[in-house]
């Protein structure tokens, strides 16, 4: 998708606030080439005085300085890479790229999107406490009960959200966009916790 985009794309805002198109291909791209350890990790951490979102947006922009054709050359070597990133092992990165690649080809119009069993991969670890951590806080998804209609899952206990695995991937991350493609009694409950 990146390889194909003009240079107006690239830098249409995407949905993580603040980043454009070409952000988000240097955030997917930072981790697989800087070698993510523990000593890293906790490096940085030091460094960011425990601000991970500083560190992220701040590594980010970095990135993003790079050539267009670098940045896609990086992503199509790293393509096939299994990551096991600290703190949240190998389903964290493979959330962050279902999540992203969502982020830069949804505001672009684009129907790339990872097929159904990467999205329940993605739900299964962000209603687990590793995936809440890290993505969101715990209390979003508390009293909520989660059904894909496009796929057989679910997850949580309590007041009903329906939609696509996609869109409860995104609302569940804070992207009130995908609220729209949402239904339930529960998705007034979601919409006030994501945009309090």
């Amino acid at each position: 998708m990146f390889a194909s985009l003009t240079p107006e794309q690239w830098r249409t805002p995407s949905l993580c606030g603040g980043w454009t198109v070409r952000e988000v291909a240097a955030h997917l791209l930072a981790p697989l080439e800087s070698r993510l350890t523990w000593p890293r990790v906790l490096l940085s951490v030091l460094r960011y005085r425990g601000d991970l979102d500083r560190y992220v947006d701040e590594q980010t922009r970095e990135w993003a300085r790079r050539p267009t054709d670098e940045l896609v050359a990086g992503l199509r070597r790293g393509a096939g890479t299994q990551m096991d990133v600290p703190f949240v092992g190998p389903y964290g990165p493979m959330t962050d790229t279902c999540i992203h690649l969502r982020d830069a080809a949804r505001p672009l119009g684009l129907d790339v999107n990872p097929p159904p069993r990467s999205w329940r991969a993605a739900l299964d670890f962000l209603v687990s406490k590793t995936g809440a951590r890290a993505f969101f806080p715990a209390a979003r998804l508390t009293g909520l009960r989660l059904t894909a209609t496009d796929q057989d899952w679910a997850g949580g206990e309590g007041t009903e959200v329906c939609g696509p695995s996609e869109a409860l991937a995104l609302a569940i991350t804070g992207r009130p966009v995908a609220l729209a493609d949402l239904e339930g009694p529960g998705v007034d409950v979601l919409s006030s916790r994501i945009t309090a």
